[in-house]
């Protein structure tokens, strides 16, 4: 156990060298989060026998991807930045990975500014293409919430969105500090846990859209209960007394939002029938 609580103490963030330029275990779960997101959801559509061409999901994987990083950017910037100003001022600066000549790479991206940026794209991907807007999203969250394990587990090996200090035998030092691991709670919670959900119930739903909401709903309640493990933003703290965080907040309003149109979609499917 004590070799576990001091993984970061022994742990190479850098995975290898090429040519000079450092590949880290972060960026390389980020891309099997992508890849694993299209593989789990292609793999439904052959599955389940859905009436989508390859070539025409293969085009809403890049219209959904440039509205994802999109969103996510922004998303970071308009909800946890604290120079959002400047941002906003000098919106040139939002993806320059530079500093002072340097290059630092992009830090600073928000889940929930890229489900909104997922949603625009998908949107403006449906109304082009004459396709079902909820019969995509029913689609794609089942890559999304198996893709999200491996987003997690990249925060946890890049040493990011840490929990909050325990004594709990399992948790990590980090900085001195022992640590709830919340980033595999997140993992478990957000990603197979709803996955998991949404799988069963995949072939049992009433209408299109079903998923997509139910996927809403789900990620946002995990996403409350593990911010009760993980340590609110340092630029930000509790929004509000010592319990409030910016992501209960988010989610809360998500949940609502999700429900709202949850009832209305099945109501009019109700009435249709």
């Amino acid at each position: 156990m004590q070799e576990w609580q001091n993984i970061y103490s022994n742990f190479d963030p850098v995975a290898f060298n090429v040519a000079g330029i450092s590949v880290h275990w972060y960026g390389i779960m980020y891309a099997l989060a992508l890849l694993s997101a299209i593989f789990v959801a292609k793999w439904f559509i052959k599955r389940d026998k859905l009436s989508i061409s390859n070539d025409l999901f293969d085009s809403y994987i890049w219209w959904v991807e440039i509205g994802v990083i999109l969103g996510a950017r922004l998303g970071y910037i308009l909800f946890y930045d604290p120079n959002t100003s400047y941002y906003l001022t000098h919106p040139w600066q939002i993806f320059n990975p530079f500093a002072n000549g340097e290059f630092v790479g992009i830090a600073g991206m928000s889940y929930h500014g890229a489900f909104i940026g997922f949603i625009i794209a998908s949107y403006l991907f449906t109304r082009r293409n004459k396709v079902s807007f909820w019969f995509l999203a029913d689609i794609s969250v089942l890559g999304i919430s198996a893709a999200y394990v491996f987003g997690r587990i990249g925060n946890f090996v890049n040493q990011e969105l840490v929990g909050r200090a325990t004594d709990v035998p399992w948790g990590i030092y980090v900085d001195g500090v022992l640590r709830h691991p919340s980033q595999l709670y997140e993992a478990f919670l957000e990603g197979i846990v709803v996955f998991a959900i949404l799988v069963y119930f995949r072939n049992r739903k009433s209408f299109d859209g079903q998923l997509a909401l139910m996927y809403g709903v789900l990620y946002s309640i995990m996403r409350i209960i593990a911010e009760f493990y993980r340590q609110p933003d340092v630029q930000l703290g509790f929004i509000y007394s010592n319990w409030l965080t910016m992501g209960m907040l988010i989610s809360g309003l998500f949940t609502l939002i999700c429900i709202v149109i949850y009832v209305v979609l099945k109501r009019d499917n109700l009435n249709i029938k």
